[in-house]
């Protein structure tokens, strides 16, 4: 489905035959995480299609359909069947039959306190069809319940050189054995060269992402190394999510992740890059307001 500043339609997108070749040149090249969710499009199918044959060598985590319709959680007797079909559909199209993660896609505080809701997710870690459990938080409440509640094994969060909000959970989940995933870690493209000119809305973020040039040069090659090489950095994340549709950005990635990041007194440095209001990054508002086009 169409994601990130550029990509309007089908026409800004890989074709099926293109998006197979690249995962599996992904996978060849040690890629072995591979993350969606039943509402991005035809993720699945592809990804299906692409990794039947090479199921054992991956790690595949998707999310639950939204247990939300018009604005309203479901009634508790409608969502055990609810999340039990929403993994049949993921099962068939991602052609397996078990996922290593089976996620809460967008995750409020009224889906994490639901007990029906845990429970089944708890079963169907029992009966091994889905391996562990994870939640994917927007708030910093949610990533606070989601892991105090200790009924998930891993927190997919939003964490970023201008949004570090969130990591101040990271030692809580590591303490309580929690995996960390880490999105938006670019993002959906603004810490890159796509980071100019914004929307006038937008003026003051765009002025604070042009700041960050001062550490690209000698230090790291361009902005999207800096900004995924920092939330490499910490220990307690297990996995920082980025996105691809070019074998170039394919290879920007393995490059990045190289096992070298940052050393502690430079990460430290670069904790204070954040930018002074974070409440204003709402990136889903600013989609609606067009300031992302």
């Amino acid at each position: 489905m169409p994601y990130g500043i550029g990509v309007a339609g089908k026409e800004d997108m890989l074709s099926e035959k293109e998006a197979i070749l690249l995962l599996h040149e992904a996978q060849d090249r040690g890629i072995n995480f591979f993350d969606t969710a039943r509402l991005y499009g035809e993720s699945e199918a592809i990804m299906g299609k692409a990794f039947e044959g090479r199921r054992n060598d991956i790690v595949l985590a998707t999310k639950c359909s939204h247990f939300r319709k018009d604005g309203k959680l479901l009634p508790d007797r409608e969502l055990r069947p609810f999340i039990e079909h929403s993994l049949q559909q993921s099962l068939e199209m991602l052609r397996t039959d078990y996922l290593d993660v089976f996620m809460l896609h967008q995750a409020d505080v009224e889906i994490l306190q639901n007990e029906t809701i845990a429970e089944v997710f708890s079963e169907l870690k029992e009966k091994d069809i889905i391996r562990a459990t994870g939640a994917s938080t927007y708030t910093t409440n949610e990533t606070s319940l989601a892991i105090g509640s200790g009924r998930w094994d891993m927190i997919q969060l939003p964490f970023n050189l201008m949004d570090q909000r969130h990591g101040a959970f990271f030692q809580e989940a590591s303490e309580s054995g929690v995996g960390l995933v880490i999105r938006s870690v670019l993002m959906k493209g603004l810490l890159s060269d796509r980071g100019k000119n914004l929307h006038p809305a937008l003026a003051d973020v765009e002025r604070h992402i042009q700041s960050y040039h001062s550490w690209t040069g000698d230090r790291f090659p361009d902005l999207p190394t800096l900004a995924t090489r920092f939330a490499l950095s910490f220990e307690e994340v297990s996995s920082v999510l980025v996105g691809i549709d070019k074998t170039a950005y394919l290879e920007k990635a393995l490059a990045t992740a190289n096992g070298s990041y940052m050393h502690a007194a430079m990460r430290k440095e670069a904790e204070n890059l954040v930018y002074p209001d974070p409440e204003f990054l709402n990136l889903p508002h600013w989609d609606r307001m067009g300031w992302l086009k």
